[in-house]
């Protein structure tokens, strides 16, 4: 038995198929975590959904952003944009029990076996890990119930940008999944910068990677995390493990190896 934490696949099935090859996958022994955006922007969004569905009882995955912007568009809240590669689902006939399905997946996923913690864009650095469980389990919580339609009716935004106790509501909500499913770059405060994309030594001025905040909480828990393709896969810090290496931009698809951090890669 083996378990792998896999970057983001956005649509790429041809290389989740070659990597699940490589690894010589089997879906009664081994375990795969996902960090998240299995959907868009790749060729087959519909397929790859189909496939970490369909082995959804050894396959784990997080929520990313553009899991969670299919399903606003396929709430109503929000037209697809022109780049997305959504169209294919939204009319596909098992949409509703694919979409279902997503829409029940977590923000964050401890895995204590491996004394590690996975979620799309990281832990938020003046977080502690018991801070970053219970508010990523504050937003599946409403996900997965009647207020689904009210969170997706206000998700998009990119305010508040840093962190507040007293928050409540779509507020709250929003600013939760902001630090879990879009983080790059944070402040001295900690507060979020969500409007560069950049390469990580060129972050725009007064912010930093959120993994290099001087008050960052250390702990022996590796975090798992994607989101980041500019990175290609290194954060250059300890027990901070970058998987996405820009396979919908031409990069690698890459799997850790929880067990011995071995790196297994297919190019996209």
């Amino acid at each position: 038995m083996s378990d792998y934490a896999i970057g983001d696949l956005q649509g790429c099935l041809g290389a989740f198929d070659c990597l699940l090859e490589k690894l010589s996958f089997n879906a009664d022994r081994d375990r795969l975590f996902l960090a998240g955006d299995l959907v868009n922007r790749g060729p087959d969004s519909l397929g790859t959904l189909r496939r970490v569905h369909a082995l959804r009882d050894n396959v784990h995955t997080v929520l990313g952003n553009h899991d969670l912007h299919l399903l606003a568009v396929a709430n109503g809240t929000i037209p697809s944009k022109r780049k997305d590669t959504l169209s294919e689902i939204l009319n596909a006939p098992d949409r509703d029990e694919l979409l279902g399905w997503l829409q029940q997946q977590p923000l964050l996923i401890n895995l204590p076996e491996h004394n590690a913690v996975m979620t799309h864009a990281g832990i938020p650095p003046l977080w502690s890990l018991a801070q970053a469980s219970q508010r990523a389990a504050e937003v599946e919580t409403v996900l997965r119930n009647h207020s689904a339609g009210t969170f997706f009716t206000h998700m998009y935004g990119n305010t508040p940008a840093g962190w507040d106790e007293k928050l409540s509501g779509p507020d709250r909500w929003r600013v939760i999944t902001n630090h879990f499913t879009r983080m790059r770059f944070v402040d001295q405060a900690a507060e979020l910068d969500l409007t560069s994309k950049g390469e990580p030594d060129l972050p725009p001025a007064g912010f930093i990677p959120w993994f290099q905040h001087p008050g960052r909480i250390v702990t022996d828990t590796r975090i798992l995390f994607g989101h980041w393709a500019a990175l290609q896969g290194h954060s250059g810090v300890d027990k901070v493990d970058a998987l996405d290496t820009g396979c919908v931009w031409g990069g690698s698809l890459t799997a850790l190896r929880l067990d011995d951090l071995v790196r297994i890669q297919c190019h996209c």
